[in-house]
């Protein structure tokens, strides 16, 4: 199965020339990189996205979005539909981001209406998952994972299920600087695969990529990625510099 990695840009590239230069840097040491067969998602604020899929066509290079609405069009100031997201020409959404949960109060029914809404119009829903950090430390972490990815199932029927891609998160791991043990993340992806074999079969399970994300770099990509066998990374703070990005890149192309 072909790797994935995405890029959450954030609230950040405050200008168009901090933008441009950002982008002008990414093309420039992608170049440095052998041939990779890892497919690469940048997810640069709303604003940018249209320059952002201008500029990179990339071989597996894409552009996704950090949010959607449910909603296609109408009265909804300040948001945006997954159908504006793919006409521009993105490809991917993240969605329940762990900040869109804290910050907006995004709670698991709005996360499977724009899984929904994603799917509908043509997007990979990029799903995360995680617990807080009171929820590990009282053993609820599965039934927490659990929970979130079945409300973000509801009314997803089988032939769809394969076009997901679910991303834990732990929600005490994002910025912090610490980050779960291989063994914990195992854990974590043997939950989501078991729900989604007793949701859906096995066949259409073994398709499903399963990320980390949550403090990701280039020191600890071996241990949240690669030694409990997992199909990629979220990666927030290091993909603003992408020669760091880009170095968790070449370490999972070439495992």
């Amino acid at each position: 199965m072909q790797k994935l990695i995405v890029g959450n840009l954030k609230m950040n590239l405050l200008t168009v020339a901090e933008r441009d230069r950002y982008l002008e840097s990414f093309e420039r040491e992608l170049k440095n990189l052998p041939e990779h067969q890892t497919e690469i998602v940048l997810c640069p604020p709303a604003v940018h996205l249209e320059k952002f899929v201008e500029k990179l066509k990339l071989k597996n290079v894409f552009v996704g979005a950090q949010n959607i609405f449910w909603e296609e069009r109408g009265s909804f100031t300040g948001e945006i539909s997954a159908l504006m997201v793919k006409n521009v020409g993105c490809s991917h959404v993240i969605i329940g981001h762990s900040e869109r949960r804290k910050y907006f109060a995004e709670n698991d029914e709005a996360i499977n209406f724009k899984i929904r809404a994603a799917l509908k119009d043509g997007l990979t829903p990029i799903v995360c998952v995680g617990e807080s950090k009171e929820e590990r430390e009282i053993g609820d972490t599965a039934r927490v994972i659990s929970q979130q990815v079945n409300q973000a199932l509801v009314e997803v029927p089988i032939s769809r299920i394969t076009e997901i891609v679910f991303a834990y998160e732990p929600i005490w791991a994002v910025g912090s600087d610490v980050t779960p043990t291989s063994d914990d993340i195992l854990e974590v992806k043997i939950t989501i695969k078991k729900l989604l074999v007793e949701k859906y079969g096995v066949s259409d399970v073994e398709k499903v990529r399963v990320l980390y994300g949550g403090s990701v770099n280039s020191k600890n990509v071996s241990q949240v990625c690669l030694q409990p066998q997992l199909d990629g990374v979220l990666v927030g703070r290091e993909s603003l510099i992408p020669v760091e990005f880009l170095k968790i890149v070449s370490l999972i192309d070439a495992n």
